[in-house]
């Protein structure tokens, strides 16, 4: 199945591509690498549940939200490729989580983005990984990620 076709399946339709909060680009293409900036679980134009995890969210509510960033991400994508079937390889994803203090489950949480990535594109979609605790995100999300995919030629 393609990717589009997972999505139907899994009843995902893909929002507008999220516009970027500050002065930078929400994808960048270096040879066949695309690079996506950091994206936030934008829901409607909002932030959904803001705060951090381990204090205002639980781990399954952090696993929602790093759902929600990943089908932004997968949303640039489409913008940036025109098709995500062009989508060879998710390379890498990089997963920071708003974390209380004594917060350890940042992977448990990043599991919500991964988990998502290989029911969307298969075994293409298993990845390199980090998932970090940081104190304070932009807009007070609980989830920012970061995404490299290989791509094919257009």
């Amino acid at each position: 199945m393609t990717a589009l076709e997972n999505l139907q399946r899994l009843s995902v339709q893909l929002p507008e591509a999220p516009r970027p909060v500050g002065s930078y680009v929400p994808a960048c293409q270096a040879g066949d690498l695309v690079f996506v900036s950091g994206v936030l679980p934008f829901q409607d134009g909002k932030i959904l549940q803001p705060g951090k995890v381990g204090r205002d969210l639980s781990i399954d509510e952090g696993k929602a939200n790093a759902q929600i960033a990943v089908i932004n991400a997968l949303a640039i994508l489409q913008q940036e490729l025109g098709d995500l079937s062009r989508v060879l390889r998710v390379v890498r994803l990089t997963g920071h989580v708003a974390s209380a203090e004594g917060f350890g489950d940042q992977p448990a949480v990043i599991n919500g983005a991964s988990d998502f990535l290989v029911e969307v594109f298969g075994e293409k979609g298993r990845h390199a990984r980090l998932a970090l605790g940081a104190f304070e995100l932009p807009l007070h999300a609980p989830i920012e990620l970061e995404l490299i995919v290989q791509v094919s030629s257009p």
